[in-house]
């Protein structure tokens, strides 16, 4: 097959799709409360309940808010699982999702980030639904149209954002699992050693 005959908007699709169903999904199933908000080091940002946040900036319009900074400070602040998918959830998915696929406006300052486990990854279903149905709607054509003003670089065609989204994602939820990893092994270790000195 050459490549005026292979189906691009397939082949990026099952970039995401691949990774998704056979190694992400299944390692986001069963976070806990407890490891969402679970912060490792002092002072990282996460998502907290609106009025109780310390950082520069604090971004939503629901019962949470997102902690942030403008210009981001330099090095980078370590954030949470909760930051981590609130980040990707609104500012990579939705806003995308009401700039290009009609859903409705979104971005980091208006969304309702949150406060639970349970509806982060509801949230994050639900986006990926419109994303992926959203870019299969362009198909091959849409690919190549320009993105427009309300990106960085207009004139890029669209499948330069759909490539760009897809790292964004397999970046940022690989990220969420390793924390996953580290709160496992960190805290299983923590109690089995307070319960060795008992």
């Amino acid at each position: 097959m050459d490549a005026d005959q292979l189906d691009w908007n397939r082949a990026l699709r099952e970039q995401w799709e691949f990774h998704w169903n056979h190694q992400l999904r299944d390692r986001l199933g069963g976070l806990t409360d407890e490891e969402y908000f679970w912060s490792p080091v002092p002072d990282a940002w996460s998502v907290r309940p609106r009025g109780t946040s310390t950082a520069p900036l604090r971004l939503g319009a629901g019962d949470f808010t997102i902690d942030y900074a403008f210009p981001p400070p330099v090095p980078a602040v370590f954030t949470t699982i909760a930051w981590r998918l609130g980040h990707v959830i609104a500012g990579v998915l939705a806003a995308r999702n009401a700039a290009h696929f009609g859903a409705p406006a979104a971005s980091h300052d208006t969304w309702e980030y949150a406060g639970d486990a349970a509806t982060a990854l509801g949230q994050l279903d639900t986006q990926l639904d419109v994303w992926l149905a959203g870019v299969r709607g362009i198909g091959e054509a849409g690919l190549r149209v320009p993105v427009g003003a309300k990106e960085p670089y207009p004139e890029a065609p669209m499948a330069d954002l759909v490539l760009h989204i897809h790292r964004e994602l397999i970046h940022h939820l690989s990220e969420v699992c390793l924390l996953r990893d580290l709160y496992l092994h960190t805290t299983t270790t923590t109690t089995a050693t307070k319960e060795a000195i008992r």
